[in-house]
């Protein structure tokens, strides 16, 4: 779980003769999410609304929240107690909640924090606009929750990204799948797919304006146009789609489902040469016996599998994944299947969480909830493994010298830029600022755990090629 402030990077026209008012957004969770941020950014802009990465100066400051874990319930809420303090200073300062929170909780956080001023839900993005509006005139705190995808949510919204180099575009909402342990369908719905020609001119746009890496997200993003009527499509079509577009050099996607993970998408990542040679690919436990309680429709054995397929098609590809520990009933033994399916796929990345109880999901019910102690040991032993792959895998890096769109400054040091090879690795290196947008090669000189150093060359680029299975 993540947490970010939209920065103002790229302006949008204004209506005519709207007066400029300040706005926050502070986003809580994954890609879809930012994704969320900045389309909510964009039509606040015409509303007169200037972004601030600073909410003591807001005028209105949305939070835009995650539900996924219990973590990301307990820090939002711990924020919202400072943004209480903040509006007794600033009477006039507007608090609007949204996001996954929002959609499952509904009245209750205006039970809970009545100096609230608005709450809309995931599916109400496009209607920023129009709530806010409501909030100003009304005297009375707003609610609107809806259970069902608006047009304007699968059409085409401005969007105040918060890159000029790489963008999200989603291409779906909501997920078909009902995993016991997650609150997504409950806080995003059912699947439904926005169509292909709207996709296609989201990008197209992007192309126009100078972008040239754009990440398809979704929350199974590889189910992609299973819910289409009378003709169904699949994400393989969609890939192939984007392939086209003139201007985009790179295709990432975000998050992927084993179950839906078919051999034509396969042959497309190792086909499209727009493709980047990177998956985000969920295994969440390594026991069969658990992975039929999540409801996660998979084996261990069926899951390596099909790693190794695609590592046959896409040799140099880079792997990141889900893990959850301390799921209700897990044995020690069955922990030791998960820490076994590490060592076996050596993963570049993991996203470890300890199993936290979500409302609305069956594993709460399910019998022998883990005790918090024997999930902090698991989680502690996982981690420090993963440690010494993430950096193994890195330091084969060393010495190679990669394709790297840069992104902009790095974070951590302004004399340097940053930016990604198509195998996700972030590489800080010196460079001119010219370089912004560009593909430049770079050779490695230094690997850490989680970002690489180097420097700028004119030399050919060269992959790595990553041990298999």
């Amino acid at each position: 779980m993540t947490t970010k402030t939209i920065s103002p990077s790229q302006p949008l026209p204004q209506e005519e003769g709207a007066s400029t008012k300040k706005l926050s957004i502070i986003t809580y969770g994954c890609q879809m999410n930012v994704y969320d941020s900045e389309r909510m950014a964009g039509v606040l802009r015409q509303g007169g609304y200037e972004l601030t990465p600073d909410a003591g100066q807001a005028d209105l400051v949305l939070m835009n929240t995650c539900s996924i874990r219990e973590k990301a319930e307990q820090k939002f809420y711990s924020e919202l107690g400072r943004l209480r303090r903040l509006k007794q200073q600033r009477p006039g300062m507007m608090i609007g909640v949204c996001g996954c929170i929002a959609q499952r909780a509904r009245g209750e956080i205006l039970e809970r924090a009545p100096y609230v001023d608005l709450v809309f839900g995931t599916l109400n993005v496009s209607r920023v606009l129009d709530l806010v509006q409501q909030v100003e005139t009304a005297s009375e705190p707003v609610l609107e929750i809806t259970d069902k995808v608006l047009d304007g949510d699968l059409g085409a919204l401005p969007v105040q990204r918060d890159s000029r180099v790489t963008a999200f575009v989603s291409v779906m909402h909501g997920c078909n799948k009902r995993c016991s342990f997650c609150v997504v369908p409950n806080t995003r719905g059912p699947q439904v797919s926005r169509p292909m020609p709207i996709i296609l001119d989201e990008i197209r746009g992007l192309a126009d304006a100078g972008y040239r890496e754009v990440t398809l997200v979704g929350q199974n993003v590889n189910a992609y146009g299973s819910d289409f009527r009378p003709h169904r499509s699949d994400f393989a079509a969609l890939l192939e789609a984007v392939q086209e577009v003139a201007g985009i050099e790179r295709i990432r996607f975000v998050t992927s489902h084993p179950l839906d993970f078919t051999q034509r998408l396969i042959d497309a990542m190792a086909g499209l040469d727009k493709v980047c040679e990177f998956l985000h690919l969920p295994f969440q436990a390594g026991a069969d016996r658990i992975l039929k309680l999540m409801r996660r429709g998979y084996t261990a054995e069926g899951y390596r599998d099909l790693i190794a397929r695609i590592r046959e098609a896409v040799p140099n590809l880079a792997l990141s994944t889900d893990v959850i520990v301390g799921f209700p009933g897990e044995t020690e033994e069955e922990f030791l299947e998960t820490r076994r399916m590490l060592e076996l796929v050596r993963f570049d990345a993991i996203y470890l969480f300890n199993y936290s109880e979500r409302p609305g999901t069956v594993a709460p019910g399910l019998p022998d909830q883990v005790p918090l102690a024997d999930k902090k040991r698991r989680f502690d032993g996982l981690l420090n493994m993963q440690k010494r792959i993430s950096l193994a895998a890195n330091l084969a890096y060393e010495g190679g010298t990669y394709e790297v769109l840069v992104e902009g400054p790095s974070k951590k040091d302004s004399a340097k830029l940053t930016g990604r090879t198509r195998t996700n690795k972030i590489i800080n290196f010196p460079a001119d600022p010219s370089c912004i947008g560009q593909l430049v090669p770079v050779r490695v000189t230094q690997a850490g755990l989680y970002a690489l150093s180097g420097e700028r060359e004119s030399s050919r680029v060269e992959m790595p090629v990553i041990a298999g299975v």
